[in-house]
C-alpha cells in the first residue's frame, strides 16, 4: 500500500470514536502504515445531495480506499444506490450500504451489518437457547442494524431456535414498513410486530409485556448519536433477560438502566463492543483487499481493548 491512502469512516460524531485511536494501532500491526483514518461527520437524516456529493469524493478520488459508514447506511444508500458498479446481496435485500470499496476499477457497495450481527449474536445467545426458553425479542429501533439482526434470529438454520416473536418498535412509520418489506423476502416464519411509537413510557409498557428471557435491544442510537434511552428509568426489563446495548460509547443511559437492574432481575448485560470489532474487520477485509486470520482477529480484539477509553 502505498503512502497516503484514507481510509474514510463516514459517521455523526466519528471523532468520538474509539477507531480513531484504535486504526493506527491495528495498521501497524497489519503492515498497513501507508493508510491512515478521515472522519467525515454527516447530519443524521442528512439532504440527498449531501450523500451524493460525500460518496461522489471518495469515488473519484484515487487515494481514498473506500469506508465504512454508519448511522447513514439507509440513507446513503437511497441517495447513491445508482452510484455503484456492484452491490451484494444483503445490501440489495437490506436497502444499505455499510461498506464502500474499489475493486478492478468498479465502485462497489456491501451490506457487513448481517454478518457482524450473526458473529456477535453467537456470544450473546447460546445454541439452542430460543427453544429452551420460548422467549421474544424486542428491538428499539428499526435502522441497519436491526434489519440485520432480525434477519439474522429469523433465519438461524434450526427453526425451533429462534425467537417465538418479534417484537421492533420504531419512531416513524417508514423505517418499519421498510424493514417489513425486507422480512418478507426471507422464509421465515417467525412472527414480526411492528410498533411506530416514540414514547419512552409505551416502550416500558411493551417491554412489560414480553415473557421472561426475552431478548431486549437497543438499536436507536439514543444515548450515542441523540441523547437519552428508548426507556424510561421506571421501564422493568424482563426477568432473567438478554440485554443488547449496539452502542458502546456515549452516555449509555439504556445500559445504565439495565444495570441498576441486572441483580434483581438476573440479567445478562452486552454491550456494542464485539459488534464494533466484528464490523470494522469484516469492511477492513473488504476495503483494503485482505484476508484476516483467526489469530490476527484475536490480536486486533486486544490491541483495541488496550485503547479502548469509555
Amino acid at each position: 500500500m502505498t503512502q497516503s491512502k484514507r481510509f474514510t469512516f463516514v459517521g455523526v460524531t466519528t471523532g468520538k470514536s474509539a477507531i480513531m485511536r484504535v486504526f493506527p494501532e491495528w495498521a501497524k500491526y497489519l503492515g498497513l502504515t501507508g493508510v491512515r483514518m478521515a472522519g467525515v461527520d454527516l447530519p443524521i437524516h442528512a439532504d440527498r445531495q449531501v450523500y451524493r456529493n460525500a460518496v461522489q469524493r471518495l469515488k473519484d478520488d484515487p487515494d481514498d480506499v473506500g469506508a465504512l459508514v454508519t448511522t447513514h447506511k439507509i440513507d446513503l444508500f437511497e441517495a447513491c444506490g445508482d452510484m455503484f458498479d456492484y452491490v451484494d446481496e444483503y445490501a440489495r435485500l437490506c436497502g444499505e450500504v455499510s461498506c464502500l470499496s474499489k475493486r478492478d476499477g468498479a465502485f462497489e457497495g456491501h451490506a457487513k451489518d448481517p454478518i457482524s450481527a450473526g458473529k456477535s449474536l453467537e456470544h450473546i445467545v447460546a445454541e439452542g437457547y430460543w427453544a429452551r426458553t420460548d422467549a421474544h425479542t424486542l428491538c428499539l429501533g428499526a435502522g441497519g442494524s436491526a434489519i440485520a439482526i432480525t434477519l439474522r434470529l429469523m433465519t438461524r438454520a434450526d427453526p425451533s431456535d429462534r425467537p417465538a416473536r418479534i417484537v421492533v418498535v420504531n419512531r416513524s412509520q417508514p423505517r418499519l414498513d421498510e424493514m417489513a418489506r425486507i422480512h418478507r423476502q426471507i422464509d421465515s416464519q417467525t412472527p414480526v410486530e411492528y410498533v411506530c411509537n416514540d414514547d419512552p413510557v409505551i416502550n416500558d409498557q411493551i417491554m412489560a409485556e414480553q415473557p421472561s428471557g426475552t431478548l431486549v435491544i437497543n438499536g436507536t442510537g439514543r444515548g450515542k448519536d441523540t441523547p437519552g434511552s428508548p426507556l424510561t428509568d421506571d421501564g422493568v426489563f424482563p426477568e432473567q433477560g438478554l440485554v443488547w446495548e449496539l452502542n458502546y460509547r456515549g452516555e449509555l443511559d439504556f445500559l445504565h438502566q439495565a444495570e441498576r437492574q441486572e441483580s434483581s432481575r438476573r440479567l445478562s448485560i452486552h454491550d456494542g463492543w464485539r459488534y464494533f470489532i466484528y464490523g470494522w474487520s469484516s469492511v477492513i477485509e473488504q476495503v483494503l483487499h485482505v484476508e484476516l486470520t483467526a489469530e490476527q482477529l484475536d490480536a486486533m480484539s486486544r490491541i483495541a481493548l488496550q485503547n479502548r477509553t469509555s
